[in-house]
């Protein structure tokens, strides 16, 4: 296992509203809307376990954070092809973590993923072993809220359900830095990818 000081002696990859590197040709091509972004500061030593081997925490002013992350999938397609009706297209809610590895490439890392088709949800498990949830899911526009809901299905556990509503402030049109942390990320660590695989 690598340690917290052989990982922050690499540069990490800046944090740009744009990604640092050129991408391959993307696998799945997708767009999120009425997205919210709620965010708590942990002491990194709280959520250091729950990372794959060979990363740790990414920290801004010496916290890290967990995310909870609630939107609208919008035509999810292969390979850029046109997005699939109506199983491309669902409310999904994520809880993340943020991590940085050996290599300096900051990520995310997911510990949970509701989502209200049941075909995505079997994919993402099997494919690439992402912890997805077929869940029952709404997304409600107000007049000035945005309400989301969800309760878990299958596998688990039942009888866990959320709700959060909010509403939408004034337009970020200069995110600051701390903003870019917490959305500029371009890839995820994954531990079916190997050791802090990286996608």
């Amino acid at each position: 296992m690598l340690s917290l000081v052989s990982i922050t002696s690499s540069v990490p990859e800046p944090i740009t509203p744009d990604a640092p590197v050129a991408l391959p040709r993307p696998l799945l091509t997708q767009q999120w809307l009425d997205l919210t972004f709620v965010h708590w500061a942990v002491d990194p030593a709280d959520v250091a376990g729950l990372l794959p081997e060979g990363t740790v925490p990414d920290t801004v002013d010496g916290v890290t954070f967990v995310g909870l992350v609630a939107f609208r999938m919008h035509k999810v397609g292969w390979l850029r092809l046109p997005g699939v009706p109506y199983l491309g297209s669902f409310p999904e809610t994520n809880v993340r973590l943020y991590s940085v590895d050996a290599h300096g490439r900051r990520g995310v890392v997911f510990r949970s993923m509701d989502a209200s088709r049941l075909l995505p949800v079997v994919m993402g498990r099997l494919a690439f072993r992402l912890p997805y949830v077929w869940s029952r899911m709404s997304v409600r526009t107000g007049e000035d809220t945005v309400g989301y809901t969800s309760a878990r299905r299958v596998p688990g556990p039942r009888g866990a359900y959320s709700r959060l509503v909010v509403r939408p402030g004034e337009r970020i049109t200069e995110p600051t830095g701390l903003e870019h942390f917490l959305t500029a990320r371009w890839g995820m660590h994954n531990p079916f990818f190997g050791d802090a695989g990286f996608l």
